[in-house]
């Protein structure tokens, strides 16, 4: 009898510890069910039609037959400099290397700017408020250089805290898109444009484009167009439902006598296949698709991009010969705007995972 008590006891302590891993499971289940519904619960998209604060510091008008510069810029959050890679696009790093390395490569990208003399700069991934970027407002940065300026800023996310990946979460990000215009800018919009329905929302997150009002001799309106698309999306056909409404919203601008110069980030292919240029095959890239070139037709509007160096790498790897480039920034503008010149500026990627792309033009 004292045999068999003694067995049972003996079984106790085993037992104890599938019940510890058992309870250990449970608690693992109920933190990752909270946290996924806070990410779904947490998500939101900034609302349509939102009027965007305008910052004033110019009072110029634009001039018909006058020759003018217009650079668009993904600064990459000031993240990416040549040894840098990014986990979403198949690279180690979530944050910048670190606080210091990052306001320093911004103020490079602030010299940058203010050396090219532009009348109209766009600017597309600009933290406000992200961890990755430690908290740097970079946003306040550009404005501040370009005090005689007028601004906006359009946020493009501010998105629950990703716990991905584990080693160092990349956190909550505040970021969005600035437009920087020596010509006074009556006033701005941001547009939310189509995104997908399913899971993935989360990782594209919310979209937009701004559309600005500048002002030109004899009354007339430039509206000028900052935009940065869509690029982690499963659904193929999201990216051209954001195209056709810019595009529509375009033409409607145009019908009413506007100029319209739209600049910025497209995420599509705008070469067609950048390969031929470059060398470099992207197939494997689903992001890394043509920009559907039939939304243009039967509308008063050109592509304009050019291929003398690729504007964005592939930043699954420090920046190297070898990695797929192609040109994802540049510009579209009505047949009213005369296009001078177009080039994409090859600093070698030393500032970001794009290169600045430069238009001059004229308004007829």
């Amino acid at each position: 009898m004292s045999d068999k008590r003694s067995k049972k006891r003996k079984r106790h302590p085993l037992k104890a510890f599938f019940k510890f891993i058992l309870i250990l499971l449970l608690v693992v289940l109920v933190i990752v069910g909270a946290y996924i519904a806070y990410v779904f619960i947490d998500y939101h998209r900034v609302p349509d039609h939102q009027q965007l604060d305008v910052k004033d510091g110019a009072s110029l008008e634009a001039k018909t037959g006058e020759t003018y510069k217009i650079i668009s810029f993904n600064t990459g959050f000031g993240a990416y400099e040549p040894d840098y890679s990014f986990f979403m696009d198949g690279g180690t790093q979530s944050w910048a290397w670190s606080k210091e390395r990052l306001t320093a490569n911004v103020d490079n990208i602030k010299s940058f700017v203010e050396a090219q003399n532009a009348d109209i700069v766009v600017m597309q991934e600009v933290d406000e408020d992200a961890t990755r970027t430690y908290h740097v407002n970079e946003r306040k940065t550009y404005e501040d250089a370009f005090s005689d300026f007028d601004t906006c800023f359009a946020q493009n996310w501010d998105s629950p805290f990703l716990f991905y990946p584990v080693q160092q979460p990349h956190g909550k990000t505040v970021t969005g898109i600035l437009t920087l215009s020596s010509f006074d800018m009556q006033s701005a919009e941001r547009r939310s444009v189509p995104v997908e329905d399913s899971v993935m929302k989360i990782v594209d997150l919310d979209r937009c484009y701004s559309k600005s009002y500048l002002t030109v001799e004899g009354g007339k309106i430039l509206v000028l167009y900052n935009l940065h698309l869509s690029a982690y999306t499963s659904d193929g056909t999201i990216a051209d439902k954001q195209l056709d409404m810019l595009l529509d919203d375009m033409n409607e601008e145009y019908e009413n006598g506007s100029y319209i110069i739209a600049g910025g980030d497209f995420n599509k292919d705008l070469l067609g296949d950048s390969s031929e240029y470059f060398g470099i095959s992207g197939e494997q890239y689903s992001w890394a698709k043509p920009i559907k070139m039939e939304s243009f037709e039967g509308k008063p509007f050109k592509l304009v991009a050019a291929s003398n160096v690729p504007s964005n790498r592939n930043a699954d790897a420090p920046y190297n010969p070898d990695q797929f480039v192609n040109v994802l920034d540049g510009f579209v503008v009505s047949d009213n705007v005369e296009v001078v010149s177009n080039t994409n500026i090859d600093i070698q990627f030393a500032y970001s995972d794009h290169n600045p792309v430069e238009m001059e033009f004229k308004l007829n």
